[in-house]
């Protein structure tokens, strides 16, 4: 296993948060084979009033130099390399030139350039941006950087975004200038590349942190080194079966080897416990191996189990990446009990019995008063705690009514995080990063240059609507580049020339130029003028001039935010577009994130039901009474209650990374449930069916591993606190919460709802 462990790789795909026949989905794959890939666009953003002097400007041309010269950077978008269209005196046709010629000497050169660019409306908000006022000193001014869509789903992915920083990084030193960096290829990466170094750290701060509790808890080295090459063993075992499924580490499954050493240790608590306890009764080795082996293995294994369903239950979901996590990590708890069950009895045979040292933990003075005082208030304080737990609930509830359902693409980072400050400098200057695309899809081949199409209807939808919506950049479309035609070659300047011709059919002459393009290329005649027209034309109609796009950039306005802002342009779409004509379709990675992360919400809501319902079934199976069932599932299912209305009243929202804690600490909270009730139900021949005894027993005999546990569990997850992630964060303290809170219902109500349901005279063997 360590073999297939070695040969594991890393996942540079983003995997599918939405099923592959999902129509969001086939919808966004459709709109990259005619389109290509809308995520691969870096930008950078500065904002002065310098930009336009010769050596700051020369400076801002060299940047743009030196991030052409990246491998895999395929093109850059800029002020230096904008372009103006131009009658040639050879041909007497358009053709493209450079605004900002390769060496410009003087300062009035310069100018002259610079006010023949601001001239051209195209530009305008595009490549920068005007202040309040218009006043020019607070002029934004946007680069872009179109990254290989191959090398973003490989490892190269790091070391060119990384070239890309380092060469900001240069022209920020030479310039005193900030650089914004944003876009999606930036986010994804540096996210997910901190992610997994965070990941590493948390897995070995995890063994750090139990290594002590062990040490503090058995004080032996021999138990001690032995717990953790059991747990050790149980994360080389879980990744190797991730590489043996034919998985991939991603972002979720990276948090496997975190849960394997928090669910292993528990195991071996357990056991040694177990072993321990019975060793001072008997004072035989052998037979205390037995009796740990024949009590706790049955125990061990459904704890193991429950846990192992609160996990695969993601299987279930017909999302790739819930489906992974939840194959493996179901796979891996099954294989820690394994470990533990035969490596564990096998390795203390070899080992001398426990000395008098190593079981001096067994009467620890703190927890041995804490457990009296637990059993008091069991005993003697019934109303207290039905009241407590009462109200507690009912502050719980009222929270879940404050829960919303909401998350971003980078709001599990930090507000001080560079990455989130760039994100809303380019909100605040240029509408956002986030891709939105709008297919017009005119239902034939050709359909473009139909008479029935209207390019002035879909002028005004772009113009006139589309351009006034919030949070939205400026649209860009073949209606841009067919107003950017016509005014050069009305020779216009400014705002007033940039419209579309007031007769004949632009989409006709459109699909002309296509057409003579293509029998160009054929002929190897493409000139640079040809070039630039192509891509322009290639990237806003498809090959079969069926479809047009219209292609913005959006703020990262949230899930809540995001459908109402979809559903009014496509109620305007319906509007001005006749439906038997045009078919309009909204996609890009602003919409897949939208569906992504409303299936992966509804998806564990429906995983924590089905876990609760196959533990519950388990549980009815081990125990064989409705009445124990009851009294082990109102423990469990009360935390998950608080842990909601903490989450409410603390205003965490309901997103992917804070709704895996609920199915998370269900599978590992009714492991206490599991142990406490099976140790009672052992306990009840010895104290002749006698309840209140039994419990009491019970509480004293299994609450010193209950607690050690307890902090075991809270400490491999509170790790996650130090994370720089919002969801990481909130997965560590929602996570440790629920795990104290069930621990206080499992040692406190449980018993008194034993207690109640308990029969007082002829039924008491049924128990």
């Amino acid at each position: 296993m360590g073999f297939y462990a070695s040969k594991v790789k890393m996942s540079y795909e983003f995997s599918k948060a939405i099923p592959t026949d999902n129509a969001k989905y086939l919808e966004y794959v459709s709109f990259k084979q005619k389109f290509g890939d809308d995520g691969n666009m870096l930008v950078t953003g500065i904002q002065t009033d310098s930009l336009f002097t010769l050596a700051y400007f020369n400076a801002y041309k060299e940047l743009q130099q030196q991030l052409k010269k990246i491998m895999h950077v395929e093109d850059i978008v800029s002020i230096p390399s904008a372009i103006k269209l131009a009658t040639d005196t050879a041909t007497g046709k358009l053709a493209a030139q450079k605004i900002f010629r390769d060496i410009i000497q003087t300062q009035q050169e310069l100018d002259s350039v610079t006010a023949e660019f601001f001239d051209l409306p195209f530009y305008k908000h595009r490549l920068y941006a005007q202040g309040p006022a218009d006043n020019p000193g607070s002029r934004a001014y946007l680069m872009g950087v179109r990254i290989n869509k191959d090398v973003l789903n490989s490892k190269g992915r790091t070391q060119v975004i990384n070239d890309v920083i380092n060469t900001v990084k240069k022209f920020e030193e030479r310039t005193g200038t900030e650089v914004h960096l944003s876009g999606l290829p930036l986010i994804r990466t540096v996210v997910a590349d901190r992610i997994q170094d965070e990941m590493k750290y948390f897995l070995f701060g995890s063994l750090l942190l139990s290594t002590l509790i062990l040490a503090l808890f058995f004080r032996s080295f021999s138990n001690t080194l032995l717990s953790l090459l059991v747990v050790v063993m149980g994360v080389v075992w879980s990744v190797g079966v991730l590489y043996l499924c034919g998985y991939q580490v991603t972002l979720l499954t990276a948090l496997i080897p975190c849960l394997v050493v928090v669910i292993g240790i528990p195991n071996c608590i357990y056991f040694i416990n177990k072993y321990h306890t019975s060793y001072i009764q008997t004072g035989d080795k052998q037979r205390s191996l037995v009796d740990m082996v024949s009590k706790m293995g049955v125990v061990t294994l459904f704890c193991n189990l429950t846990a192992a369903i609160g996990f695969a239950v993601f299987a279930l979901t017909r999302s790739a990446i819930l489906r992974e996590f939840g194959v493996v990590a179901g796979i891996s708890i099954m294989i820690i009990f394994v470990v533990s069950f035969i490596l564990l009895p096998a390795a203390l045979s070899y080992l001398p019995a426990p000395k008098p040292s190593q079981t001096k933990y067994l009467n620890n003075r703190w927890i041995t008063h804490f457990l009296l005082k637990t059993e008091q208030w069991v005993f003697h304080h019934k109303k207290i705690v039905y009241g407590i737990t009462a109200v507690v609930l009912i502050f719980a509830v009222v929270g879940i009514f404050k829960l919303k359902s909401e998350s971003f693409i980078v709001d599990d980072l930090p507000k001080t995080d560079k990455i989130y400050t760039d994100i809303k400098f380019f909100e605040k200057h240029f509408g956002g990063v986030m891709p939105l695309e709008i297919v017009i899809d005119t239902k034939k081949p050709k359909g473009i240059i139909s008479p029935k199409v209207d390019i002035h209807a879909i002028a005004s939808f772009q113009d006139s609507f589309l351009v006034n919506q919030k949070n939205v950049s400026k649209p860009l479309s073949v209606i841009d580049g067919i107003k950017f035609f016509y005014q050069a070659a009305s020779e216009g300047t400014g705002d007033s020339s940039f419209t579309l011709p007031a007769f004949g059919n632009p989409l006709y002459d459109l699909h002309k130029q296509l057409v003579q393009l293509n029998a160009r290329r054929k002929n190897n005649e493409m000139t640079t003028s040809d070039s630039a027209t192509a891509k322009l034309m290639g990237s806003f109609v498809d090959s079969t001039e069926q479809y047009l796009r219209i292609s913005m950039s959006m703020a990262d306005i949230g899930t809540q935010k995001l459908p109402p802002l979809l559903d009014s342009i496509k109620q305007k779409a319906n509007e001005v577009f006749d439906t038997a004509i045009y078919k309009v379709q909204l996609t890009g990675t602003s919409i897949t994130f939208l569906e992504g992360s409303r299936f992966i919400v509804n998806g564990l809501k429906d995983s924590i039901l089905w876990a609760f319902l196959l533990i519950a079934l388990c549980m009815l199976y081990l125990f064989k009474s409705v009445r124990i069932l009851l009294c082990s599932l109102i423990p469990n299912v009360i935390p998950l209650v608080i842990t909601a209305g903490i989450m409410g009243w603390a205003g965490v929202p309901l997103k992917p990374s804070t709704v895996l804690v609920f199915s998370v600490a269900l599978g590992i909270a009714v492991d206490i449930t599991i142990r406490f009730l099976v140790n009672y139900k052992q306990e009840l021949p010895a104290y002749h069916y006698n309840v209140p005894e039994t419990v009491s027993a019970t509480i004293k005999n299994t609450g010193l591993s209950i607690v050690y546990t307890a902090l075991v569990l809270i400490a491999g997850f509170i790790i996650f606190c130090a994370s720089g992630f919002g969801g990481t964060k909130a997965l560590g303290w929602l996570t440790s919460a629920t795990l104290l809170i069930a621990t206080l219902t499992n040692l406190v109500l449980l018993p008194v709802l034993l207690l109640l349901f308990a029969p007082q005279k002829k039924g008491i063997k049924k128990m």
